[in-house]
């Protein structure tokens, strides 16, 4: 209904390390739809091959503190060892303060990084805030994306999230190659009432005013990283 051609599916938290959803969704695609999946240390070789074979092309590990504990980066560490060969990319889901106490841990990973939903920046905050510096230098100096979604969540004043506008701009303008869309969609965990996909995407042309920055967001950026056309 969204008129997107291409999709990628982010594994939810709530179905665990099962991906076989995920897995149909992208084997009924016909080629269309790429994955993120979530892993534990007990998969093997065999099973990274065949989650790669069905299209999955990075994993996730979520951090949210409402979700789960504290960041555990020797466990992410471990596993991302496993998938250096496969081309593959680490999302990681952290709270905006996380980005700060973790910082030295975020820098020694040697796949790319894609930070989920901004970072769940505190708006309230501004700009200045230092987590939101943080993620920002993060993106001119490392092999890093930022995910851009989660309008619904970040936002203080709710739709249509003008507050949220600003932070979006901000990474998009620091490194346009390395920002990402997404919608969030279907909204996992959401108590406060479900957002209009439709309003989310209205976000777009706000974020990216001028065609050729778009253009990157919701096709170059996510074909490349995700290895559309492989």
């Amino acid at each position: 209904m969204l008129g997107f051609d291409r999709s990628v599916i982010v594994q939810a938290t709530c179905h665990g390390t099962d991906n076989a959803a995920t897995l149909d969704a992208i084997a009924a695609s016909n080629g269309d739809w790429r994955g993120v999946a979530i892993v534990d240390e007990n998969f093997t070789d065999k099973d990274f091959e065949d989650l790669h074979a069905g299209g999955i092309r990075g994993i996730r590990f979520s951090f949210a503190r409402h979700l789960s504990g504290p960041p555990n980066f020797d466990r992410v560490h471990r596993i991302a060892e496993k998938i250096e060969g496969l081309g593959w990319h680490l999302v990681i889901y952290i709270e905006a303060e996380d980005i700060v106490e973790f910082n030295a841990d975020l820098r020694k990973f040697r796949l790319p990084v894609v930070f989920d939903h901004m970072v769940r920046v505190k708006v309230a905050d501004g700009l200045e805030s230092e987590p939101f510096k943080l993620l920002l230098d993060f993106m001119r100096n490392e092999d890093v994306w930022v995910k851009i979604s989660c309008a619904e969540r970040l936002s203080q004043m709710g739709a249509p999230y003008d507050d949220v506008v600003p932070f979006a701009q901000a990474v998009i303008e620091t490194n346009p190659d390395r920002a990402l869309w997404g919608t969030d969609w279907p909204h996992p965990n959401l108590w406060d009432g479900m957002p209009d996909d439709g309003h989310l995407v209205d976000l777009i042309p706000r974020y990216a005013p001028d065609r050729v920055t778009r253009q990157k967001l919701l096709v170059n950026n996510p074909a490349a990283l995700y290895g559309f056309g492989d």
